[in-house]
Order: C-alpha cells, then structure tokens, then sequence
C-alpha cells in the first residue's frame, strides 16, 4: 500500500466480508455487500483502478452439521448456497468482477502456500492442547460443537467465539463448562496436538500496522485492546475432515484440516487472482496488490519502503469479524510476505422495526423477499447506503423505506429530473443552446470535490447523498427562477435556466451512479447520452449533455400505502408463528434453528446518528455511587427521593424508579451517577445529578468490581 492520497499510481481491491455458504441472505448480509459495491465504483469513478471480489466461506462445522442432516455431503450443500449467492448479489446491482468459493483449487492451493511459508520461516509450532471431546460419541468436538461459558466475561458462548459477550476469539479449550451439542451432555478436555501460529512474533508489527491502518473507527481501536499484553497464539488446525487439508508436506499435520479462519480470507487473494487469470496481468496484476518481492519481507519488523510498489487492499466487513481481519489476517499476510490492507471498513448491524434482526425469530427481511416484492434493488441500495455512517447500525422498516423513497428519491430527485428534461424536450427538442452559468458550474464542481473527498474518507453515506444534495439544489433553482414563465416574457433567460437544469441532471447521474447504478443507467439514456455511465469520469458531469433527446418517463415511482401494508403484515404474521412455534418447544430457540448467530436478541431502539466527540465525552462527568436511602415523593406515582453518597459528598437526587424497583430494597446499591447533569426541581424536590439505567425497567447500571464511591467514569 502507499498511503498517498486517492487516487493512487497502484491497483486496488475491495473486498467484502465472505458470506457463509449456510443459510439464505437477508438485508443485514446485503449491507456489507452494497457499502462495498458503492465503494468501488466510487474508487473507479475518481480514476483508481479497482477490482471488487469476495467468495463464499464453504468450510467449517456448521455447514457440515448442517449437511448431515440433510443427508448430502458437505462440498453440495454449500456449493447450493454459494450458487444462490452468486446469482442474487446481481440482483442488487452487487457487481463483483470475482466472485468465487474457498474449496475452489486456486484458494487451496493458496492456503496450503500460506503455511508453508509460515513453516518455513518458523512462525508455527505444535503443542498439545486441551480439546473438547463427546464421550457418548467418543469423538473430538470442533468450535461450533461445543457450547459453554466465556472465560473473560462469564456470558454464553460458541466453542470459538463470545458471540453474546464480549466479541472475543475463543481458542480450543478455553471455553468454560463444555457442552457437546451433538448429545447436550457435558464435554470432557483431551489432550491433542494441534498447529500454532505465533502471534507473539508479529506483537510490535500488529502495534505499527494499527497506527498505519485507515477505515472505521472501530476497526482501528478495538483490536488494540487484544494485542496489549502477551498475545496468544492461534490455533490453525481443527479435528474434522471438512475443510482444506494441513499440507502432506510439512510433518505432524496427519488427519488435520486447516481452521477455517485460515483459507477464509485466503479466498479474498485468490479470487483478485481468479480475476486477473481472466482478464490478463495487463488489465489487472493481483501480484502487484498482494504480493511483496523479497525473502526479507517475511519479517516481524516494519520497513518504510515495504509496499510502496504495491497495491491498496480496502476490506468491508461487519463489526462482528473485525479481530479476524485486524489482528490474525495482517499476521497471515505479514508471515507470507505479502502486502498489509490499506483500509478496514467495519459496517454496523441491521435492525428490523427498531428492533434487533434476529433470523431464529423470523424477524427479518429477506433478500428474496425483497425481490419478491418487487422494488427496484436500487431503492434499497440508496436506504442502506443513506441509513446511517457506515459503522452505525441501521434500522429497515418497510414504513421507513416508503418515507423515503418517495420523499427523498421520487419527491426530490425524480421530480426534478422530470420537471427538467420534460420542459427541455418540450420546448427545445433536447439541450437548449446556451452556456451553463457560472452559479451552476460552480456548485457542480463543489460537489465533485465533495465527492473526491468522501471517497477518500471512505465515507459512503456522503457519497450517497451528494447526488440527491445537487438535485435539491436543482429543485430550488429552478423553482426559483420559474422558466415557464419565462419563455415568453425573457426567452434568452428561460434558454439559460433550462440549459443549468439539464447539466445538473446529468451531472447526477454521473453522482449517484456509484450507489444507484441501475437509475444512473435509465437517466443517462434518457440524456441521449452514448454508452454507458458507469465508464465515464468526474469531469462529465460538466460536459455538455446532448443537443437533442427524446421525451423523459419518471425515474422513480412511489411506493403505495396498500403494497406496505401488506409487507408489515406479512412480516408481523412471521414473527408471531415464530414466537408460538419458540414457545411450544419450552421457551427455546424455534424449531428448525440453523444456528445462525443474531447481533442481538432483546428489543433495541436505533442507535443515535449524531456522534459527540472524545473532548465532549470527557466533560460528561459520570462517578461511582451507592444509594444511602429512598423514599417516595409525594404525589408522583412514579419518583422517588434518593440520597446517593458520591465519595465527595451525598446527592440528592430525584429518580422515576418507585413503580420499578422497591424503594426499601435500594439502599446499599452501587450506580452510577450523571453528576455534572443541570439541577433540576421535581415536585418541590432539587435533583442533583441523574442515576444511570437500561431500559425500559430501569437496569440499574454498577461496576463489575468494587469500585471506591467516587471514582470517574472514563
């Protein structure tokens, strides 16, 4: 990578987070693939070249567990999906120029190279570890065969993940009072030897490559928490036979398979490889990305000069994947000596209705659904796209969307391009013959650099609105300057309002192409404009549009009430059957349950789109409290008066706790207080300060430990 500013003199790829082949895709899967897709055609739109690809994940336990219940062998059922995959990412305008699978000979071979290289520069060893075993089946037990207890936050786990917790990586035999899920008895611990990659040799480069890395910021903070202290080692062989085989070269790998972190995003180099084998390494060098000349490139130490030759490798993932990609894949790379990502991108979940997608309850909407409906797959791209910044969650609701397509793109952007084009057509055949004005060309070029800039930021939500920005600023002008009454009165004026209002249509569909190519597409035909918008510049958006053009058909069409209305139901009526069938198994997870992982499982409001900075952060004085006494306010049914001893002093405090908690039982609880929050006066009674809480009963929020009364919040 060079770091140098976009565009650069290196080929790039985008990648996007592999889809695993075992189950059907829903809207929050298809996030990652549309902020990914946009990004690419951004990048290829200021001129860097650009490949997009990604692959299905075909190996792992789920999918074998999952096969054997159907009673096919595990390459079939996933080659199903990743075939189902491959033909619905089209179906979103998700263009990949690789889309290709991990079992495939190229991303094999690929993988096994990996390790070689890691053996032969002594990054792996062996060791005996303690790995779960079903005693009933007397047989070792892979990650997602066991269940049990993180042992970092005491929460519910999978064998190689805290997926309900706190997010971490899991290593065979760390997990707390095993379970086997293949009995639902308890597991026992073996002993079993097994390869490690040493992550401590590449400590100090993991440190260098998060400073260096670009992306969310997610991706760039949260890793450093996990390479602090001694960083452990990580487990790249599994008990199983589906997945790619350890190398028969390399010694002691007998009956092993590679994890499935390992050739998982091994398929992102082999796919960029695919795509140029194809194309040619004229068009498109996938070495000149990914690869780095030079036996001294497989060191632990970073070297300025490292990759400058090289390309820039942008990765798009969710932020549940984000310690895969930030510390054990540049690791992998580094250990090869190949290239380090430029850029990690990580997107934030998908609600449904406020509340959280979860596909174990039905509640969710589905890609097919999507399709099935009927919309155009640009709407939904512009939704997602426009929801929110790319690492802050997003909320799909099928009222929503209504709101804002017909709002925001047939309100607002159809309506002006119509009103335009129709008068142009009507009155001049096309194009009137008159020079754009200086006003106009100026806000064309302010927003061509805007869009330069959110694509250097990677910032797709801007890059979505820019466009829509422009054509409400056309809707003003001309509304504004009314060339209908013009024509006759200033016949030269209207000419010139007209002819700023057909450059400004076209200078959107060279705008909004990135996010709404198929609509780009129909408008630039509607302009008369020869070949297609996606090969053309930035600068187009200021050259001249044809003289002449046939008559415009609206580009957007609204959404009817009845057409939702029929989606919410359809979608409440699937959650309630979910929510009975859940209930008539005893409570658990429904019937049929595919083991597909849900961000969350309570409730939840969207997250807040307005972000604070870290300096208004710090001024938000938050301290360790314990309630000292509580007692009802007179004539509130729902307040209590409480007296919360801070360390510096006591607090009084007025809380709407009395119908959620029983007000004898709180004294001697540990909170958390909001001390530096405005005085207020409720009832008669000064409060000063605000005790924190979830939700709607009022969780109290306390520390896991003790705390002294008084400690900052930090």
């Amino acid at each position: 990578m060079s770091n140098d500013e976009f565009p650069t003199d290196q080929p790039a790829v985008v990648t996007c987070g592999l889809p695993y082949a075992n189950g059907d895709l829903h809207v929050g899967h298809l996030r990652t693939y549309v902020d990914g897709d946009a990004l690419s055609r951004s990048l290829r739109r200021i001129g860097q070249q650009t490949a997009f690809v990604s692959g299905s994940d075909m190996h792992g336990t789920p999918v074998a567990v999952n096969a054997a219940e159907e009673g096919v062998e595990p390459r079939e059922f996933a080659l199903d999906f990743h075939e189902t995959y491959a033909e619905t990412f089209p179906q979103f305008n998700i263009e990949f120029d690789n889309y290709g699978h991990t079992d495939d000979e190229t991303n094999v071979e690929l993988t096994q190279e990996f390790v070689r290289s890691w053996v032969e520069n002594d990054h792996v060893h062996e060791k005996e570890i303690e790995v779960a075993w079903d005693t009933e089946e007397d047989q070792p037990l892979p990650d997602r065969y066991v269940e049990g207890t993180c042992p970092y936050c005491g929460e519910q786990a999978r064998g190689d993940e805290c997926d309900e917790g706190c997010q971490r990586h899991l290593e065979p035999g760390e997990i707390e009072d095993p379970v086997s899920t293949l009995t639902g008895n308890p597991a026992e611990y073996r002993t079993r030897e097994h390869k490690f990659l040493r992550l401590a040799d590449f400590q100090e480069y993991l440190q260098g490559f998060l400073d260096r890395l670009e992306g969310t910021d997610n991706a760039q903070n949260q890793p450093r928490e996990w390479i602090e202290g001694e960083l452990q080692d990580l487990c790249i062989t599994r008990d199983m036979d589906w997945g790619v085989d350890y190398p028969e070269d390399v010694d002691g790998g007998e009956d092993l398979v590679l994890y499935v972190w390992v050739d998982a995003p091994i398929e992102y180099v082999a796919s960029t490889k695919q795509y140029s084998e194809r194309v040619g390494d004229d068009e498109y060098d996938w070495e000149q990305v990914w690869k780095v000349d030079g036996e001294e490139h497989h060191g632990t130490e970073w070297d300025d000069d490292w990759t400058d030759d090289n390309g820039e490798i942008i990765h798009v993932i969710g932020r549940d994947i984000i310690q895969h990609h930030a510390v054990f894949w540049p690791v992998m790379l580094r250990g090869a000596g190949y290239n380090e990502p430029r850029s990690i991108l990580a997107t934030g979940f998908v609600g449904i209705d406020g509340k959280a997608l979860s596909t174990s309850r039905n509640r969710a909407v589905w890609a097919d659904e999507y399709l099935d409906a009927g919309f155009h797959p640009d709407l939904f791209r512009y939704y997602i796209a426009t929801g929110a910044q790319i690492d802050t969650d997003v909320d799909f609701s099928w009222d929503r969307f209504q709101e804002r397509v017909n709002g925001e793109l047939v309100g607002n952007v159809g309506n002006f391009i119509y009103r335009s084009l129709l008068f142009a057509e009507r009155n001049y055949d096309g194009t009137p013959d008159a020079a754009v004005s200086d006003d106009v060309r100026d806000r064309i070029e302010s927003a061509i650099e805007d869009f330069e800039t959110a694509v250097r930021e990677y910032d797709v939500r801007e890059l979505a609105e820019i466009a829509i920005e422009l054509s409400n600023y056309g809707n003003e002008y001309i509304q504004r300057n009314e060339p209908w009454n013009l024509v006759d009165d200033d016949p030269d004026r209207a000419e010139q309002v007209i002819r700023d209002c057909v450059q400004l249509t076209k200078a959107v569909a060279v705008l909004m192409q990135p996010v709404l190519p198929g609509k780009a597409e129909r408008l630039w035909g509607q302009l008369g404009e020869q070949g297609s918008v996606a090969d053309v510049t930035l600068d187009s958006a200021l050259e001249a549009p044809p003289a002449e053009f046939g008559e415009p058909a609206e580009l957007f069409e609204q959404v009817e009430d009845d057409h939702i209305e029929a989606l919410n139901e359809e979608l409440q009526e699937r959650v309630e059957s979910e929510a009975s069938t859940e209930a008539s198994n005893g409570g658990g997870e429904a019937a049929g349950d595919d083991g597909d992982d849900d961000a969350e499982t309570a409730d939840l409001q969207p997250l807040v789109e307005d972000r604070i900075s870290f300096e208004d952060f710090e001024g938000v004085d938050m301290r360790v409290g314990e309630i000292r006494s509580a007692e009802p306010v007179e004539g509130a049914d729902k307040l209590l008066r409480l007296e919360v001893d801070i360390g510096h002093e006591v607090r009084q405090v007025v809380a709407g706790l009395r119908q959620l908690h029983d007000a004898e039982a709180l004294p001697g609880t540990r909170v958390i207080l909001l001390a530096n929050m405005e005085k207020a006066e409720l009832f008669g009674i000064e409060s000063n300060g605000m005790v924190l809480a979830a939700g709607d009963e009022a969780d109290l929020l306390t520390t896991h430990e003790d705390a002294p009364l008084g400690t900052r919040i930090k």
